[in-house]
């Protein structure tokens, strides 16, 4: 690992302390351009790791400190992820897969840092996951099936399906989706990005049920009795 330091960073508000994992992609040309720009302080934007195609991992932003990576969205009831998140960026235009030394790179990196943070499975989530329609990233080519089998995301198995609408939000919003914020037709297609990448039209019985699962097992947002 190296240390590349960026000056796009401050304190976690309130005391909080990271709790998850945002994933990303640079959507540039290079690791090193992506380098370039989370390090410019007149770009404001960084992350607190970037991890290039061939598996090279830079530290720009120490994980106690508050990285500016996520910008405006939601997870669960966390307005500001931020505050709340460990940022990695991985060297990828967005238009092709992840390599396998990049891929066991995060591997490697995200299990620590869920060691040091004890943060489960559940709170690793995409950057799409967070900010639906205003973000895509790390996108239908990423590999959470993956991540997941590897003990560092999650991955469900479908439950009845039901293609209700009401349903699928209300799972959505238990799941952490920002429903109420974004709209349904932006959550399910942050959803399928992670889920469901094959998947293209309405809202189906597959949707709900996957949908469902996840809710069930994983619920950002405790129920109130």
């Amino acid at each position: 690992m190296t240390s590349h330091p960026s000056s796009c960073f401050a304190a976690r508000r309130e005391g909080a302390r990271p709790d998850m994992i945002v994933l990303h992609y640079t959507a540039m040309e290079s690791a090193e351009a992506a380098l370039e720009r989370l390090c410019d302080p007149e770009v404001e934007v960084s992350a607190h790791y970037l991890v290039c195609e061939k598996g090279r991992i830079w530290r720009m932003v120490d994980e106690e400190m508050r990285a500016w990576h996520a910008g405006a969205g939601r997870w669960g009831d966390v307005a500001d992820v931020n505050s709340r998140s460990i940022g990695i960026e991985l060297a990828n235009r967005g238009d092709h897969p992840f390599p396998e030394p990049q891929m066991a790179a995060l591997e490697a990196l995200t299990r620590g840092i869920m060691a040091r943070w004890s943060i489960p499975p559940e709170r690793v989530i995409a950057h799409s996951d967070m900010a639906p329609g205003r973000k895509g990233d790390p996108g239908r080519r990423f590999d959470w099936r993956r991540l997941a089998w590897a003990g560092l995301s999650v991955w469900p198995q479908a439950g009845e399906p039901d293609a209700d609408t009401a349903a699928f939000e209300a799972d959505a919003a238990a799941f952490g989706y920002p429903v109420a914020d974004v709209g349904t037709d932006a959550v399910l297609e942050a959803f399928r990005m992670r889920f469901r990448p094959w998947a293209e039209g309405p809202l189906c019985e597959a949707d709900g049920a996957v949908m469902a699962a996840l809710a069930a097992r994983w619920p950002a947002v405790p129920e109130v009795s």
